[in-house]
This record gives structure tokens, sequence and C-alpha cells, in this order.
């Protein structure tokens, strides 16, 4: 832990108590996130910690059972867009041919299109819900995976191990998780950080345009949405979880760049 700097350090720690908050909402939330407790934008009090939102409700519960929506969505799609983009990545790497070129235009189609009016598109003609929005935020990034995954992956299946292996008779599926994906670790655990972030970014997005975690549930977008017409009377209740999405991308993009940083160092050490 003293080898950690500390800007890492606080990292984790911000990161930890959004996760750890997320985890136990029932347990520590003071209300229920639907539980209409007080007048409308009620202030800062000793009931309420963060005051009430637009309808009378506790801001403190509905921010924490926000975030566990916000962080479990964003963490899903993030689990997806990775194994679906790095898996056909390191396959387009090392099959070559026409098996890249397929893979390659269609992901540079798909990525021609802005991923928000992509989305916005795909969630107007289909049921919104927390499944479906998961499924599409998680494949329409996996291009920028794919992107990636493919890029480092090019690099390592020219080594003298990958060639070793296929002379040996090993299958693609056996070269791809042996021989690259331990060797690809690094980037791919750094851009895990900056893609979470991203679906975080992304589904408040979708949230507050109306598209995203559909009412009585709620994420931060959602909470923004839903007080952004106090702003104009100083009511703070909408600036809330956007210090709480912000703070979350920086902590998470700390601790990201503290990991790339310590196994780059590694690998060099090593060689």
């Amino acid at each position: 832990m003293s080898r950690i700097p500390l800007s890492a350090l606080i990292g984790m720690v911000v990161t930890a108590a959004y996760f750890l908050a997320a985890i136990f909402a029932d347990v520590i939330s003071p209300y229920g996130y639907a539980d209409v407790v007080g007048n409308v934008w009620d202030p800062v009090s000793a009931e309420h910690w963060l005051g009430t939102d637009s309808i009378g409700r506790d801001l403190l519960s509905r921010m924490i059972y926000g975030g566990q929506i916000t962080i479990f969505v964003a963490a899903a799609a993030t689990v997806l867009a990775f194994a679906t983009g790095a898996f056909f990545g390191f396959l387009a790497a090392v099959s070559g041919g026409w098996v890249d070129q397929v893979l390659s235009r269609l992901v540079d189609l798909l990525m021609s299109i802005p991923a928000l009016i992509l989305a916005l598109v795909i969630l107007s003609v289909l049921p919104v819900s927390v499944p479906v929005l998961i499924g599409v935020m998680g494949l329409i990034e996996s291009t920028r995976v794919f992107r990636l995954s493919r890029a480092v992956a090019v690099d390592v299946a020219v080594m003298d191990y990958v060639e070793a292996a296929r002379l040996r008779g090993e299958g693609t599926i056996w070269v791809i998780f042996r021989e690259i994906l331990p060797n690809a670790l690094s980037p791919l655990v750094a851009e895990a950080g900056l893609r979470f972030i991203f679906m975080v970014l992304f589904i408040s997005t979708l949230s507050f345009l109306g598209l995203g975690v559909q009412p009585p549930l709620a994420d931060w977008g959602g909470i923004v949405k839903e007080n952004k017409e106090g702003i104009v009377y100083g009511i703070p209740a909408a600036l809330i979880p956007a210090v709480a999405i912000a703070t979350l991308a920086i902590s998470v993009n700390l601790v990201a760049d503290w990991v790339l940083t310590r196994t780059s160092s590694l690998k060099g050490g090593r060689g």
C-alpha cells in the first residue's frame, strides 16, 4: 500500500465507496427510493441530508438507489462490450484474411454512426428495459473495444511464442486465450476503466433524454432530469447527481491510469 501513489489511493477509496453504497443500498438507504417523505425540494436537514426532490422524496435515498442502477448497468454493459469486442478483435488478428476484413469493415460501418444517435434509434423501436439497455450499450461500445483489441493482438500475434504454438498444432481459441489475452491485459485493463466511465455517461445521457432507465426506477441521469427545473430557483438537487458522476469518473480514471503505469513498468522491468 505504501507504494501506491496518493492519487491512485484516493481513486480507490472513492470508487470503493460508490460500489459499496450500490451493493448495500437496501441497508444504508434511510428511506425507500419511491417514498414521499417531505415537501417539494425541502432544504438539507437532519432528516434529509441532501434535501428532497421534485415530489418530496429523500434525495439521499434516491442517489443511493440511483447509483446502484447506474453502476450495475454500466458495469454489465462494460463486461458485455469487452467479452464481445475483445474476442472478435483477437479472432480477427489471429485469423487474418477474409475474417479480419469482414469483421473490420462491419465495425467501421457501425463506428461511422455516432454512438448516441445509434442508441436512440435502436431504443426508439425497442421496449426500453434494463436488459435491453445493457445489450444495446454493450454491443455499440464493443466496436471500440474491437479496435483496441485487434491493434494489440496484431502485434502479439507475430511473436515467436505464438508461432511456436501454431506449429504445435494449437487451435485458434487456445492461441487467443493462452497466448494473446495474457499479453494484452495491460491496455485492456486501462481501457476497461475508461469504457466503464463512458457507460456511466452513456446511460445517464439516455435517461436524461427519456430513453434510459424508466420510472419508477431512476439512475443519476434520471435524477438530473427530474430536478432540472429547480436550477432556475437555485435548488441544487439536479447538481448533486452530476457531481457524483464527475467524482466517480475521476476516481476510476485515477485507478486505471495507475494500473496501466504499474503493468507497463513491470513489463519493462522483466524485459
